[in-house]
């Protein structure tokens, strides 16, 4: 009976800490780690914790902006953050310059529009 016991204490904290751990998400070729929704895993998505992401070089997408804080708050159960802030990000305004596109005409030139986008390319691309 007691080897009953232990062995689900042991499977019980297994199974908390793989639910405290943060996923994030890495690409075949990519440098950067993900949130599991983040539109540059649309062909390849690997699953990694956020910790050994960072040990591995990885920094995070500026489009879905993975921290701990937002990965943290997406698996609470009654809504509020465990961060403790419900504030959010949105209330500065963010600056961003116009660069050129990044994409290529049909000649194989670069298109020389510009671009405010974060994907880099224009409305035609």
């Amino acid at each position: 009976m007691k080897t009953i016991r232990a062995i689900c204490v042991i499977l019980f904290l297994a199974s908390s800490f793989s639910v405290l751990s943060q996923t994030v998400y890495t690409t075949k070729s990519g440098e950067k780690y993900h949130k599991e929704n983040c539109r540059y895993l649309k062909y390849s998505k690997k699953a990694i914790s956020l910790d050994r992401a960072k040990q591995l070089g990885y920094t995070a997408c500026k489009v879905c902006k993975p921290t701990a804080a937002n990965i943290k708050s997406k698996k609470t159960t009654n809504g509020n953050s465990l961060s403790g802030s419900n504030k959010s990000d949105t209330s500065k305004p963010k600056k961003t310059e116009a660069t050129q596109c990044t994409g290529k005409t049909k000649s194989g030139k670069r298109c020389k529009r510009k671009t405010k986008n974060a994907n880099g390319r224009c409305y035609q691309h």
